[in-house]
């Protein structure tokens, strides 16, 4: 088992990664106040898992929430049924929420947990690879408005994140490609190494390599928890973290959530970014060409649906969290290994790369 922190002064916690490690009261009872536990999953993970992970607390009172799967279920109105289940079971404010699941679980549960009674514990137990090197970490939480991805939510971090890597056993191919856009986005942002690392190793990772996974989800929690800890409440350099996702939610949302899965919808995102990196003069062709392969390689679409028009993309592109005083702010790449955050672009530029990076009608 690895064990990297997350320095965040009083708020600090530890990430678990290892094979094996659901069902391990020793790793979650050290960050349990409280007697109450709700353990929040959803209808795929709890059959596979849920009885494992409630080993770990059987000395607690549990209770269980099963949620519906998917992106288009992370809504207010689904939130409500983790707010019953602590108001059914009268939970007091020393309780723990367990989030045993994705992303949405993830963000869902942390947002109730940030929530109810003005804020409880959680703790992330993610079992997709893109939650565990990313939305798992970090603190961010929350849930999707029609018009908006990520948009209503809360910055809380978890106590502990037990990231148990046998999960990904079960995780479909597609997941897997999704997550792995994540680990992309870390060596394209601030880790060359890493990224020169995972143009030679993409093969071990769709293999399921153990050692090449273990290795990838550790250096991308390392990279992310560096960056969190500069910058918590991302009112600076955390901004980084999303290279591609502002193109990304875009197509998220105009398609509608769940038809594109984050990790897709991110990795050509990230190509845009590069795209438009390379018109401003920052990235050479053969830089992008780079992207272009190693996404494509990783499973990854390489274009944007041909539905969503430039106008529907920048219309989309200004309800972000990253807008400022009307002006779309983008995380471009000045460098392979280097991104920046700027409102300093070419509007002309970005329309020729929302055209170029659409997928042809046939």
């Amino acid at each position: 088992m690895k064990t990297l922190g997350v320095d965040l002064g009083e708020r600090s916690y530890p990430i678990y990664i290892g094979n094996g490690l659901l069902g391990n009261a020793e790793l979650v009872t050290p960050h349990i106040r409280g007697t109450q536990v709700l353990i929040v999953s959803n209808e795929t993970v709890a059959p596979l898992y849920l009885q494992q992970a409630k080993k770990a607390f059987d000395a607690y009172q549990v209770e269980t929430v099963i949620l519906p799967d998917g992106e288009k279920y992370k809504t207010l109105d689904i939130l409500y049924r983790i707010y019953n289940a602590l108001l059914e079971h009268r939970f007091d404010r020393k309780c723990t929420l367990v989030a045993l699941g994705g992303g949405v679980i993830g963000d869902m549960t942390g947002f109730a947990a940030a929530s109810y009674q003005r804020g409880v514990d959680f703790i992330q137990i993610p079992t997709t690879l893109l939650s565990q090197v990313d939305s798992s970490v970090g603190g961010k939480t929350g849930v999707n408005h029609p018009l908006g991805k990520n948009m209503i939510g809360a910055f809380h971090q978890p106590c502990c994140v037990i990231a148990d890597t046998s999960s990904l056993d079960t995780l479909d191919e597609r997941q897997l490609s999704a997550g792995i856009a994540e680990v992309i986005k870390y060596g394209l942002i601030h880790d060359y190494e890493f990224f020169q690392w995972l143009e030679t190793n993409m093969d071990k990772l769709l293999a399921r390599d153990t050692e090449a996974l273990t290795y990838a989800i550790e250096r991308s929690c390392r990279d992310k928890a560096k960056v969190v800890a500069l910058d918590e409440r991302e009112g600076g350099i955390r901004a980084i973290l999303n290279l591609g996702h502002t193109f990304g939610h875009a197509i998220e949302t105009g398609m509608g959530y769940g038809e594109w899965l984050h990790g897709e919808a991110v990795g050509t995102g990230m190509l845009m970014a590069a795209d438009l990196s390379q018109r401003m003069g920052w990235l050479s062709e053969h830089d992008v060409e780079r992207v272009d392969d190693i996404i494509d390689k990783a499973g990854l679409p390489t274009r944007a649906p041909a539905s969503m028009s430039g106008e529907h993309f920048m219309e989309l592109m200004a309800v972000d969290k990253k807008v400022e005083a009307g002006k779309i702010r983008l995380v471009l790449l000045k460098q392979l290994g280097e991104a920046v955050v700027t409102e300093a672009f070419d509007h002309n530029l970005l329309q020729q790369t929302l055209i170029a990076h659409r997928t042809i009608e046939e």
